[in-house]
C-alpha cells in the first residue's frame, strides 16, 4: 500500500509548483515512508508515499509507460500481477519494473478503462492519459483500498486520505450532516458519504474518468446474487468444499506475495486461525508472526483460544494486554487517521495491533475479515431463518416500519438488525434543538443508500450478505477499522476472504451449504476440518468487542468524563446536553452492559465525533 495525491484540471489550470501537492503527501507520510514521487504538468498533479513491498528497490512512483504517455500512482497490490505481466510481455509490452502495479498501464493501453476487468487486488489508482487530457480514478472491488474526492469548478482534488485533500485551497471544513446520520443508522459511513461536506468517497467496484470538463463516475464491478430460484444445482456439497479449499489457498498464495516480511493476525476464531494454518502450508512451515489483543474480562476475552490457536500453528505469536487505560490513551489517534466518530472503541486495538506489527518488522498482515458477510457468519443470519423481522408494538408502527424498510431497501418485510422507526426515535432525541429542526434535511434514510435492484427476488440469505457487504464490510471493517488503522504504522494489511475469484464462486453456493441447522459457516467449517483442531473449528461465533464507553464511565476516566461534559457538548451544538447526561447516567451504572452488537454505542460516537470536531477544525454550531 502507499498513499496517493493530486489534483487534475483543463489545460493551464494547474501551477506547474510542487508545493501544495508535497503538502498533500507529507500528509501521508505514514502511509508510505520509503520514499515518494512527484509528476506534474499544466493539467494534472500526481504525487505518491511509497511503502514498498514488491521490488523495493525498482519500484518507486510515478510509473510510466515506454513512450510516457501515460503517468500512474497507485495504492495497493494487483495480486494476479505474474500471470498479467506474462501475457503483457506476450504482447511485446517491456515492463522495466517487478512492481505489481506496473501492469496497470500496459494493460490500459490494451483495453483502455475495461482493464479494471482483469485485475485481481486491492487498489486505488490514478492514471493519468497525456494524449486525451483525461485522468481516471479506480477503486478496487470491495474498497478495500480508500480513494476520496473533491470537485470545485473544474479541478478535481483526489487522495488516498482526506487530511490529504484538506491541503489543498479548494477543499473546505464544513461538516457534512448525512454522514454524521449515516453513523448513527448503520455500523459506519457508507459511500459516497464522508463527515465532509465537500469530500466524496469513490465506492468500491467504481472508477471516475475526468475529461473534456466532464465528471462520470461508473460502476464496473458489484456483488451479484442470484435471483431466488435461479438453478445452482450443479453446486453440491463435495464439489462447494473442494471448491472453496481450493480458492482459499490459491488467494492466500497470492496474498503472500512481497520482498518484506508477512505475518496476520490472530483472534481465535474460525476465519484468522484457518488463514494462518493455509499460510503455514503455502509458506512452507511456521514461524511467522502473529498478533492478538487480550482483554481482562472474561465476557469479551478470546485469550485461551487465541494460544490455543497459536500453538496449533506453531506461530512467533505477540499477545498484546488492552485494557481502558491503552483504549482513552488510543481515542484521538484513532479519530485523526480513520478520519470519522466512531461506533465503537475497538479501533483503538487495531492501532495496537499494526502498532506491534510494525515494530517487530512486519510490513504485510493477512486478516479474516470478509468470511461472516459472504458465508452466513453472524446471528442474524440464524434470526432470519427463523422468520425473525422484528417486534411492532402495534399495526400504526408496524405501518411505519414498513414504510422505513420499503424506503431504504426497497422491500417492506426486509427486516436488517434493527426496528428503524426506534433508532429514529433515538437520533430524534440526541440531536440538539437546532439539528432536529432540519432533520429531514440531513436524514440518511430519506433515499436508498443501496443498489436495491441487488436486493429485489433474491434469497434472505443473500440479502443479508449484500446489505453485510455494503453497510457493515466495505467502508467500515476493511477501511476504517482495517485500512486506515494498519496504515497508521505504516503496516498493509490484506484480505484473503477478498478475493475476486472466490467472492464470485461464494455467490453461486448454494444458502443452505452456508447456514444449516442453525449452524453458521457450515461450508466454511467442513473446510477447516482439515485444517484446525475441531476445538475451533466447532467453537460458536464470538464477536470482538472491546470495552466501551459503559466501562470507560464506570472506571471514571478523566478525559472521557471531559469530552463528554455538559459544557463541551452544549458548545458544540450537535447533541442533546441533558439527553447525553442521562446516558452518561445510564452507563456508568455499576454492571451496565450494552447488548452489543443490537444495541449501539451512542456514546462512543457522542465522544468521537467531538474529538473529530477538534481534530479537523470543524465548526461547531452554538
Amino acid at each position: 500500500m502507499c498513499g496517493i495525491a493530486g489534483y487534475f484540471g483543463p489545460r493551464g489550470a494547474i501551477r506547474e509548483d510542487q508545493t501544495i501537492l508535497r503538502r498533500m503527501t507529507a500528509s501521508l507520510t505514514h502511509r508510505g515512508p520509503d520514499s515518494d514521487g512527484y509528476f506534474v504538468n499544466s493539467e494534472c498533479a500526481l504525487g505518491v508515499r511509497r511503502l514498498a513491498i514488491v521490488d523495493p528497490a525498482g519500484g518507486d512512483q510515478p510509473l510510466y509507460n515506454e513512450d510516457r504517455s501515460l503517468a500512474l500512482v497507485c495504492n495497493g497490490e494487483i495480486f494476479n500481477y505474474p500471470e498479467l505481466r506474462l501475457a503483457l510481455e506476450r504482447r511485446h509490452h517491456r515492463l522495466r519494473t517487478r512492481c505489481d502495479v506496473e501492469v496497470i498501464l500496459h494493460l490500459y493501453e490494451e483495453y483502455g478503462v475495461e482493464m479494471l476487468h482483469h485485475l485481481n487486488g486491492q487498489f486505488a489508482l490514478a492514471l493519468y492519459d497525456s494524449a486525451r487530457h483525461s485522468l481516471l480514478l479506480a477503486r478496487d472491488h470491495f474498497g478495500v483500498a480508500p480513494l476520496f474526492f473533491c470537485v470545485n469548478g473544474d479541478v478535481c482534488v483526489f487522495g488516498s486520505e482526506i487530511k490529504a485533500l484538506l491541503e489543498h485551497p479548494l477543499v473546505g471544513r464544513d461538516l457534512n450532516l448525512v454522514g454524521l446520520d449515516q453513523v448513527l443508522t448503520f455500523p459506519g459511513l457508507v459511500s459516497p458519504q464522508t463527515m465532509f461536506k465537500d469530500v466524496q468517497s469513490l465506492p468500491g467496484g467504481h472508477y471516475l474518468r475526468l475529461a473534456d470538463g466532464a465528471v462520470r463516475t461508473r460502476e464496473y464491478w458489484d456483488l451479484n446474487y442470484p435471483m431466488r430460484g435461479e438453478d445452482v444445482s450443479a453446486y453440491d456439497e463435495a464439489t462447494c468444499r473442494e471448491a472453496l479449499d481450493d480458492l482459499l489457498v490459491r488467494s492466500v498464495r497470492r496474498r503472500m506475495q512481497a520482498d518484506v516480511p508477512v505475518g496476520f493476525y490472530l483472534s481465535g476464531g474460525l476465519d484468522s486461525s484457518l488463514i494462518g494454518a493455509v499460510i503455514n502450508s503455502v509458506s512452507c512451515g511456521a514461524g511467522r508472526h502473529s498478533f492478538s489483543v487480550s482483554f481482562q474480562d472474561p465476557l469479551i476475552s478470546e485469550q485461551r483460544f487465541q494460544r490455543l490457536a497459536a500453538d496449533c500453528l506453531r506461530s512467533n505469536h505477540h499477545e498484546i494486554p488492552f485494557d481502558t487505560d491503552a483504549i482513552a490513551s488510543r481515542l484521538e489517534d484513532a479519530v485523526y487517521y480513520s478520519e470519522m466518530p466512531l461506533r465503537e472503541t475497538y479501533n483503538t486495538c487495531s492501532l495496537a495491533l499494526s502498532e506491534c506489527a510494525s515494530r517487530h518488522g512486519v510490513k504485510v498482515v493477512l486478516s479474516g475479515e470478509g468470511a461472516d458477510e459472504f458465508l452466513a457468519g453472524y446471528i442474524g443470519y440464524r434470526f432470519d431463518q427463523h422468520g425473525c423481522r422484528g417486534h411492532a408494538r402495534d399495526r400504526l408502527e408496524e405501518a411505519r416500519e414498513e414504510e422505513l424498510r420499503l424506503r431504504m431497501w426497497g422491500d417492506a418485510n426486509l427486516f436488517y438488525e434493527i426496528e428503524r422507526r426506534d433508532l429514529a426515535e433515538l437520533k430524534t432525541a440526541l440531536y440538539s434543538s437546532t439539528l432536529s429542526e432540519q432533520q429531514a434535511e440531513f436524514d440518511c434514510t430519506a433515499a436508498p443508500v443501496v443498489n436495491t435492484a441487488r436486493l429485489a427476488g433474491r434469497h434472505p440469505l443473500h440479502q443479508r450478505s449484500y446489505l453485510d457487504f455494503k453497510l457493515r464490510l466495505s467502508d467500515h471493517l476493511i477501511s476504517d477499522h482495517g485500512d486506515r488503522m494498519a496504515m497508521a504504522h505504516s503496516v498493509e494489511a490484506r484480505f484473503a476472504f477478498l478475493d475476486v475469484e472466490l467472492v464470485e464462486f461464494l455467490t453461486r453456493v448454494p444458502p443452505e451449504l452456508k447456514l444449516r441447522a442453525q449452524q453458521d459457516k457450515y461450508l466454511l467449517r467442513k473446510v477447516a476440518e482439515r485444517w484446525l483442531p475441531a476445538e475451533i473449528v466447532t467453537r460458536e461465533k464470538f464477536g470482538f468487542h472491546a470495552p466501551g464507553l459503559p466501562t470507560l464511565l464506570q472506571e471514571r476516566h478523566p478525559a472521557v468524563h471531559d469530552l463528554l461534559s455538559c459544557e463541551r457538548i452544549r458548545r458544540q451544538g450537535y447533541f442533546d446536553a441533558d439527553v447525553v447526561e442521562g446516558l452518561k447516567a445510564r452507563y456508568a451504572t455499576p454492571g451496565f452492559r450494552l447488548n452489543l452488537p443490537h444495541e449501539p454505542d451512542v456514546l462512543a460516537i457522542v465522544l468521537t465525533f467531538g474529538i473529530l470536531l477538534d481534530t479537523y477544525r470543524l465548526p461547531s454550531l452554538a
